[in-house]
């Protein structure tokens, strides 16, 4: 029976068996391998400038029954499960990108972003 070599005994000299020690600690990517992130300007974006999203500013939410809805009309109140002052949901195309405050600008309702939430998938 022939025996398969462990990963120890292994000859050290084919790239597939690298042993760990032979990087020090502090050894990172190579210069070379580094992204041009940091050198990317808004005009790198200019092909998605015309891309529709759909933005919604979500002030509460409630449940209703179909009766209860039907019943609604000019003048009603319907409660929210927020409170005054409570910072409302910001979503981009259906996912929830940041957090933000009621403002009033020119007589029109507005909304002044106070918090960006970089994983809006797994936000609540």
């Amino acid at each position: 029976m022939s025996e398969t070599p462990d990963a120890d005994t292994a000859d050290a000299d084919t790239p597939e068996h690298l042993k760990l020690d032979e990087f020090a600690p502090g050894d990172g990517p190579l210069p070379e391998a580094q992204t041009d992130e940091e050198y990317k300007t808004a005009t790198d974006l200019a092909p998605v400038f015309d891309v529709p999203v759909n933005i919604s500013a979500v002030l509460g939410r409630a449940s209703l029954s179909v009766a209860q809805l039907l019943q609604l009309g000019q003048g009603s109140v319907l409660e929210l499960d927020r409170k005054v002052g409570e910072a409302i949901d910001i979503y981009v195309n259906n996912r929830l990108v940041a957090r933000g405050e009621v403002v009033i600008v020119d007589e029109r309702l507005g909304v002044t972003m106070t918090e960006i939430i970089k994983d809006g998938d797994n936000a609540a």
